[in-house]
């Protein structure tokens, strides 16, 4: 993995679009040979991100509507309207989460957020910059706190960035930091993204997320995780849930430069997983998501037949 795409929404809407450009290069006349290839590459494509839910929903998605054609040209045709259809969905549900979200948020509050959920992990507003975004949209004053997200530093280069970019006052700390910072009252409320949720309410996102929340419970600070339904997985078990890892160079090198001894071994877990008990609500573009989740998230889901 290349780290040439990422955050969960925009893996997915890449994958639909990969699958969308593969059908158009598969020149088998047969419908059930065609099935096969388009299968096999979805499979490929699937393999490349084991933990983000995102990319699963929307390649099966495409590969739903495929199965649903006769026609091998009209299979090409179903495909790309398919993920250009995801793509503005995703659109709008950042937009979504952010007017939800924003109602979360008080004027004058300094927000802490952690990675990367902003408009260069999605397609839009993102999911964890959304409701911030709209808060400042809407004219309230809103401060951010953004961790520096090790090893890749993802919240140093990229959340940093956009939120300057969009006039948000933001600063910047090591990842080691929340706990002082919560310490010290600097903190109102948390929210992050999420890679995948499952149906108890368990998120698994950027590694580093659950220390943030145990810290922000010991604080009493309201923490919270903003995703889109596309996110959720409502048929694993949280104990099933595969953690990417990555190489370890990411850890034993900065800038180029070896900073642990040789023979140390290095463990790069990629996300985390945080419990339910520790989260306080669940931002989606439907609404927002209060404990218990299991009942929340199956309400969600089965009575607006989103699964």
């Amino acid at each position: 993995v290349k780290m040439k795409v990422r955050g969960a929404p925009l893996i997915g809407i890449v994958g639909a679009f990969a699958v969308a450009a593969l059908a158009q290069k598969i020149d088998s006349k047969s419908r059930e040979e065609f099935l096969k290839e388009i299968e096999k590459g979805a499979e490929y494509i699937l393999s490349t991100r084991p933990t983000a839910y995102n990319l699963k929903y929307c390649v099966n998605a495409v590969l739903r509507k495929i199965s649903e054609c006769e026609k091998v040209e009209d299979m090409r045709k179903v495909a790309l309207e398919e993920a250009q259809k995801l793509f503005d969905m995703e659109k709008e549900n950042s937009r979504r989460i952010g007017e939800y979200g924003e109602e979360l948020l008080n004027d004058g509050d300094t927000v802490l957020t952690h990675c990367n959920a902003g408009e260069l992990a999605t397609v839009a507003y993102g999911t964890a910059l959304a409701p911030i975004r709209i808060a400042c949209e809407k004219k309230k004053c809103i401060y951010v706190i953004v961790t520096e997200t090790r090893p890749a530093q993802q919240g140093a280069r990229l959340t940093s960035w956009e939120l300057l970019k969009a006039k948000i006052p933001v600063t910047v700390i090591a990842d080691t930091a929340v706990g002082h910072v919560m310490s010290k009252g600097m903190v109102d409320k948390v929210i992050v993204g999420a890679d995948r949720i499952t149906r108890e309410g368990y998120v698994f996102n950027k590694i580093g997320t659950y220390q943030i929340a145990v810290l922000a419970k010991k604080h009493n600070i309201p923490f919270y995780v903003a995703a889109p339904t596309s996110t959720f997985d409502p048929n694993i078990d949280h104990e099933k849930v595969v953690i990417e890892e990555r190489g370890a160079d990411e850890i034993i090198f900065v800038g180029g430069k070896r900073i642990v001894a040789r023979g140390v071994k290095a463990y790069n877990p990629v996300f985390d997983k945080t419990p339910p008990d520790l989260i306080d609500a669940i931002v989606t573009e439907n609404g927002i998501l209060y404990p218990p989740f299991e009942k929340s998230i199956s309400t969600l889901f089965y009575n607006q037949k989103l699964c």
